[in-house]
């Protein structure tokens, strides 16, 4: 994405019952697809005093509990709720939904005649557009009040200046305001590299086989020299690496508007898709030398039928 010029910031929002099933096969966080909507959703909603266009979103998560509990041998169960009854009197089906509670941090790149204001003006419109989120919902949860005790949880608007010394100084600032925490991120790299090491042992390994490999824990077993008995370990590799989905991938031509049966929306083109899945990488905002490191933005390719989300964390930080 393009160099952000400003940043807004919303720190430290508490969201009550978010979804934390983000997709067919993972689970534990919500998809970054549902903050880059709620993005949109948000740019929608400012009237036209306060209106910014947003350009992509980063998110930094402080806190996270997800309303599950252990169900044996490295199992989760999903605390569920009872529906009440139909109108036949009977007990409806449950649902299974994925609830969790999190407080996290939102970064937006934005650009507008606003962003010209002063520093005061800035700041109060952010505490504007703060309070139009505490209204919204995101990731299908419910956002709570902040108190807003001290300069930390203060919304902000952020201009980044031109000069390269400076631009660094203040997102430096911004970094260790939104410590302690970590930021999703995108690395493919990982899981191309990955694959070439699971090709050294098999040589018909494809990428699913790779992105499942960071989905499991691998136990080994590992004798010392020095002992006649070993013991099993868990491998341990450099990051914090976890399945991710990013998107949607067509799965034919792109219909007409109402020309498909049962469609929700008449009056948007109707296309079939599946999920298109990569590999993230939990990062301390700390470690990140660049703002469009933490940004996530819309990266289509129509003429492939591709709607997927971008981060450009691996071209900053190659290895």
């Amino acid at each position: 994405m393009n160099k952000p010029r400003h940043l807004l910031v919303l720190p430290y929002l508490k969201i009550q019952n978010a979804n934390a099933i983000s997709s067919p096969m993972t689970w534990g966080f919500p998809a970054m697809s549902a903050f880059v909507g709620f993005m949109h959703a948000l740019e929608r909603a400012l009237p036209d005093d306060d209106w910014l266009a947003f350009d992509g979103v980063g998110v930094v998560c402080h806190s996270h509990e997800v309303q599950s509990s252990s169900a044996g041998y490295n199992l989760q169960q999903f605390h569920l709720t009872r529906n009440p009854v139909g109108k036949d009197g009977k007990t409806a089906a449950i649902a299974e939904e994925g609830r969790m509670h999190m407080e996290i941090s939102l970064v937006f790149s934005v650009s507008g005649d606003r962003c010209a204001d002063s520093v005061a003006d800035r700041d109060e419109l952010a505490r504007r557009i703060d309070d139009r989120v505490h209204g919204m919902r995101m990731a299908g949860g419910s956002v709570i009040g902040n108190s807003r005790t001290d300069r930390r949880s203060q919304p902000r608007l952020i201009a980044l200046s031109d000069d390269a010394h400076d631009y660094e100084q203040a997102f430096r600032k911004l970094k260790h305001a939104l410590l302690p925490g970590f930021t999703l991120v995108l690395n493919e790299p990982a899981l191309h590299s990955r694959l070439d090491e699971l090709r050294e042992d098999n040589a018909n390994a494809s990428l699913l086989d790779a992105w499942l490999d960071f989905a499991r824990l691998h136990h080994e077993y590992h004798v010392d020299d020095d002992e006649a008995r070993g013991q099993w370990q868990i491998r341990s590799r450099p990051g914090w690496h976890v399945p991710i989905p990013i998107g949607y991938g067509a799965l034919g031509s792109l219909h007409e508007a109402g020309g498909v049966a049962r469609a929700r929306d008449t009056t948007t083109p109707f296309r079939f898709v599946e999920s298109l899945y990569s590999i993230g990488q939990w990062v301390s905002p700390h470690r990140l030398n660049r703002p469009e490191a933490l940004l996530w933005y819309v990266d289509n390719d129509l003429d492939q039928g591709a709607y997927r989300l971008n981060n450009d964390y691996a071209k900053h930080h190659a290895n």
